[in-house]
């Protein structure tokens, strides 16, 4: 693994993981232009390592809301800190479904689909344009919210379909306010990645070689450093409305990408 190819993919998993443009669509994508031996996905760990290293970074961020949500976890009182942990949790559900009982099915739409990527980042446009011209209210997730937010997640599981952006955008033309929307989108995948981390270490499925030690450490602070700074311009993005660049992005990325799989 090249140490450039670590830091190249650390920053684009780092810039995608947060802002709307699919983080597995633009490494499919990558692939494809690149060739696979050029994109450094040579193990699950370092996958894996790029993930913890956005879900710290989401940690850093938002230090004081999880702070305050433990308290009131310890302190077992049915607050608003409390229902918030739950609301997560109830977030999870669909997507814990899709991973125990649909992985293998998932992975086989992993192997360089550029069609499938372009048409995915042209619905992702079309949910972003919806949501910035949604009005802005004080409204709270609430847990039938969460419900319906984490079928999202779910669904942006396919390459192509960001996460954040489905997730952002589903609870924004749900009535919730936008700074809370992308507070708990950003806030209901940590356990998800620390519990895909959990599930592969127990199951054996990681493996270190020495040699690549220097790369994935690259390649963490990459990714960690880049979700720091995706994840806090995105929250100010979402609060100005101004998720239709994005849109229009994807948009033009998203016909390239099609164009590329019928003409190529």
């Amino acid at each position: 693994m090249e140490i450039i190819d670590a830091i190249i993919l650390g920053i684009v998993q780092g810039l995608t993981e947060f802002l709307p443009v699919s983080s597995s669509g633009h490494l499919e994508l990558g692939k494809a232009i690149l060739g696979d031996s050029s994109i450094p996905e040579e193990s699950l760990l370092f996958t894996v390592v790029l993930h913890f290293a956005t879900a710290l970074s989401t940690i850093v961020v938002f230090r004081k809301d999880i702070i305050q949500i433990l308290k009131g976890l310890f302190a077992f009182k049915w607050n608003e800190d409390t229902q918030f942990t739950f609301k997560i949790a109830v977030s999870m559900i669909p997507a814990i479904i899709i991973g125990l009982f649909f992985e293998e099915q998932l992975e086989q739409l992993f192997g360089g689909n550029i069609l499938l990527v372009g048409c995915m980042l042209i619905i992702t446009a079309v949910l972003l344009f919806l949501a910035d011209k949604a009005k802005n209210t004080n409204k709270k997730v609430s847990f039938s919210n969460a419900f319906v937010i984490g079928i999202s997640q779910a669904i942006a599981m396919l390459p192509g379909i960001s996460r954040s952006g489905a997730t952002i955008s589903t609870s924004v033309l749900l009535g919730n306010d936008k700074t809370k929307a992308a507070r708990f989108s950003f806030l209901m995948v940590v356990p998800l990645i620390f519990g895909k981390i959990a599930k592969d270490v127990l199951s054996g499925s990681l493996s270190f070689q020495g040699d690549n030690f220097t790369a994935i450490s690259i390649g963490f602070i990459a990714a960690f450093v880049s979700g720091l700074f995706a994840c806090t311009w995105m929250i100010a993005l979402v609060k100005k409305s101004k998720l239709s660049y994005f849109a229009i992005y994807c948009v033009i990325v998203g016909v390239i990408a099609i164009a590329f799989s019928l003409f190529s």
